[in-house]
């Protein structure tokens, strides 16, 4: 274990040499915190990431970089940011690093939210967390060209890559992590040869089935009412038009080759061990976002229709069947499938699923504080009620991140064809086989392809 540095060694403040440039944080309880670190120039719209310019002197590093929603910043601001938290900021620790990634459907979000503080998890499990601003919507994950988004978190893992080690950590034990996009981000990482090298394990939580094929991405840039809030719009009749769902990583034979079921079950990052999983009632937040909209025409969604979720669970009733078939095709088969892909190729994987429950049952985006432990003082946090057992499957999970980070074994077997052995969080957490068997029946057969409608 690294020697912790407290707050009153040393120097007031924390320093750190990066490749540009000084950069000064300052202690946070016995965490050493470094925000608004620009890991790429403020880009011009719709160009790759470019490096940053060296700078003179010491560069402040205690606030926040601007959001990349388009919104909230101007055309020369430096929102393609990192922030780092570090039990220890010297370069003879050699900690593991957990690289985040957040999530929003492409579209949203920012690493300045609450809920991503990485004080607790860096404070806990004696490692080095940074997260990262990624460009969204159109800009990230539109057509012309594809995938921006990616390429900045590739831009990103070079960072690390080649300033971690002033911050305390280890540029060769490297965890990318995240949710819902951020896990759909993670699982196209694993799948982009420009990614190889840049981390070493990898946490796909909640990943979204939803990648474009080239076409309907182009279709969907030409068309701007296409992409609004208030509408999907009429070129996407099929699967795609998911209301909440407008942008996705586009599988555009380059940045992102084929899709991560595809490049996993071909050996692709076969050396790269996996956390996969999904939470138990994945849709339940967005039906009441939706006010109780079904989505998505479920005969659309259901591998042969919503006849056979009928059969297959006959007392469930139309509003439970909605529920079931959003959360399997968005979120739960999607996240599993990866595990299967993983396996398929040669891999190894570890696969999860969260029961424990809060107001909305375990819903989707529950998961966030409790691997942060920010259990207060943000939205996602409100999710979980005034249950106290949050705080223990808190624990667990931040244990399991941490320790498969350092590691690369989260504490439960790895996952297998024949057992499907699956780490159950809840109060007890349990071992056992995956629970969600019914439905993987369903989808056994499926291949998530890129989405054309």
């Amino acid at each position: 274990m690294a020697r912790r540095r407290l707050p009153d060694e040393d120097a007031a403040v924390p320093e750190a040499k990066t490749v540009a440039g000084i950069v000064r944080g300052r202690w946070e309880s016995d965490v050493a915190v470094f925000r608004g670190i620009p890991y790429a120039v403020p880009p011009l719209p719709f160009t790759v990431p470019q490096p940053v310019a060296p700078w003179d002197g010491v560069r402040s590093a205690a606030s926040f970089g601007p959001s990349t929603e388009a919104s909230d910043r101007g055309p020369d601001d430096e929102c393609l940011t990192v922030n780092v938290w570090t039990p220890d900021p010297g370069p003879a620790a050699k900690l593991p690093v957990m690289v985040w990634i957040h999530g929003g459907g492409y579209e949203i979000g920012s690493s300045s939210r609450p809920e991503y503080d990485g004080g607790r998890l860096a404070n806990d499990g004696e490692i080095v967390v940074v997260t990262l601003n990624y460009r969204l919507a159109a800009e990230g994950f539109g057509s012309a060209p594809a995938n921006l988004g990616l390429l900045d978190q590739v831009a990103a893992l070079e960072w690390v890559r080649d300033n971690v080690t002033a911050f305390g950590g280890d540029p060769g034990r490297v965890t990318i992590f995240g949710e819902s996009a951020g896990g759909g981000c993670v699982a196209a990482l694993l799948a982009m040869p420009r990614a190889a090298g840049l981390f070493h394990a990898a946490i796909a939580q909640s990943m979204p089935g939803t990648f474009f094929a080239p076409e309907l991405a182009a279709r969907i840039a030409a068309d701007p009412a296409d992409s609004s809030v208030d509408s999907p719009g009429p070129l996407r009749g099929g699967p795609a038009a998911y209301p909440t769902m407008r942008f996705a990583p586009v599988v555009d034979g380059d940045v992102l080759p084929c899709t991560p079921w595809q490049a996993l079950a071909a050996g692709a990052a076969r050396d790269i061990p996996l956390i996969v999983g999904h939470t138990r009632d994945e849709h339940r937040l967005f039906t009441v976002i939706n006010g109780g909209h079904p989505g998505t025409d479920l005969d659309l969604l259901a591998p042969g229709g919503v006849e056979r979720y009928r059969a297959a669970f006959p007392d469930a009733t139309d509003a439970r069947l909605n529920e079931l078939i959003h959360s399997d095709w968005l979120f739960r088969m999607p996240s599993v499938h990866l595990a299967d892909a993983r396996l398929a190729g040669g891999g190894r994987a570890f696969l999860y699923e969260l029961t424990w429950s809060g107001l909305l049952g375990a819903c989707h985006g529950l998961d966030v504080p409790l691997v942060f432990g920010t259990l207060t003082g943000n939205e996602p946090a409100q999710l979980l009620g005034d249950n106290p057992g949050a705080a223990a499957v808190s624990t667990q999970m931040r244990s399991a991140w941490t320790r498969f980070a350092t590691t690369g074994d989260p504490g439960w077997p790895a996952y297998t064809p024949e057992e499907q052995l699956t780490q159950i969080f809840d109060e007890p957490s349990v071992v056992a086989p995956y629970p969600e068997e019914a439905s993987y029946g369903l989808w056994r057969d499926h291949v998530f392809a890129a989405l054309t409608t």
